[in-house]
């Protein structure tokens, strides 16, 4: 079976709860992610979450099979969540479905989100066919769809939205569905607000739990380490500190940006250029007006070859190392800080040479 983001915007596809793999892929990997959460809380007798990344079962191509079949330490259901990239867990699922079918018995759930993976990737082609499995592919939201998922969560909330409320909540969260739910879920405890006594939420409710500015946002870090703008890294980097900015959720700004770059880069070509794109191209790319100057800036630092006399770019670089950014500041929460910045200062100065 096969779905896209839209299929996922207020809820879940019907009677996918009951199938037993799925391959959430594409470059929206915030709504991929927010899916698979969606998910798992809606499968029957979920039981534990067993968390396993694609460099581990690319390393062991039966671990998959091992652990989905494998009770809890009580003897309780689980599921299990894959984070990978690419096409890392396709010899694993290849490997289960081989085994479930010569008799080695049920498995649990498998949930994968993979970055940098497609609808045309080898995993997916192996699972769409299957009437046990569904594969979805997320491309980048817009702005009206971010606002749709967000009227969705406070409906299930039990907040009343305004149109206007519900799209100033997605851009804040830079159309990440993820974040967004966090902020809803912030406005429906401060409005006192649940699903058998809803409560009507408005602006100055919204600004009551926000943040006091913008700046205190993560665009500004975003857009100098991706700019390459070496003078303002530093700054922003303190900055972070002062104000105690999530790492995880500034990595996840920066794979929202990169992945929008690589949409742009994908739509417009190789001899294409940014200049030529009308207001609807850049409606529908995400560009907003008040960020088109950073946005083509960085698309042409990051569209540039990653060394000369080579196909590959700085953008093909980027991603794959923003995905082991992400794993590592998972895996080490108490440093998470220190190695993110680290990280920062060396994708500025990538971005900066010429």
């Amino acid at each position: 079976m096969k779905a896209r983001n839209s299929d996922f915007v207020r809820g879940l596809p019907t009677g996918i709860e009951r199938l037993a793999m799925f391959f959430f892929c594409g470059p929206d990997e915030a709504g991929a992610s927010a899916a698979a959460d969606r998910l798992a809380a809606a499968l029957p007798n979920a039981g534990d979450r067993v968390e396993l990344s694609g460099a581990e079962l690319k390393r062991d191509p039966a671990l998959l099979g091992d652990e989905a079949r494998s009770t809890s330490l009580f003897g309780g259901k689980r599921h299990i969540h894959v984070r990978a990239s690419g096409d890392e867990a396709h010899d694993a699922l290849q490997v289960l479905i081989e085994t479930s079918e010569a008799g080695a018995g049920a498995a649990a759930p498998v949930i994968v989100v993979a970055t940098s993976a497609t609808d045309k990737s080898r995993t997916a082609k192996l699972l769409e066919k299957r009437k046990d499995a569904l594969v979805a592919m997320f491309y980048q939201p817009d702005l009206g769809t971010v606002a749709s998922a967000v009227r969705a969560m406070a409906d299930a909330a039990g907040l009343r939205l305004g149109g206007d409320l519900a799209e100033r909540i997605a851009r804040g969260a830079g159309l990440d569905v993820r974040l967004a739910q966090s902020e809803v879920t912030k406005l429906a405890l401060y409005c006192d607000a649940d699903p058998q006594s809803p409560k009507s939420a408005t602006i100055e409710d919204h600004a009551a739990i926000g943040a006091a500015t913008e700046e205190d946002g993560f665009a500004p870090l975003v857009n100098a380490v991706l700019g390459g703008e070496l003078g303002r890294v530093s700054g922003e980097i303190r900055r972070m500190r002062e104000l105690g900015l999530n790492p995880v959720g500034l990595a996840l700004a920066l794979e929202r940006r990169t992945a929008q770059l690589a949409q742009i880069v994908a739509y417009i070509g190789p001899r294409g250029s940014f200049d030529r794109l009308d207001k609807g191209e850049q409606a529908r790319l995400g560009i907003f007006f008040k960020e088109a100057r950073e946005i083509r800036q960085q698309f042409d630092r990051w569209r540039q070859p990653a060394q000369r006399g080579t196909p590959e770019t700085r953008l093909d670089r980027l991603i794959p190392r923003l995905t082991e950014l992400h794993r590592t500041l998972l895996a080490n929460s108490q440093a998470a800080e220190l190695l993110l910045a680290q990280e920062l200062a060396e994708m500025a100065r990538f971005a900066a040479k010429r």
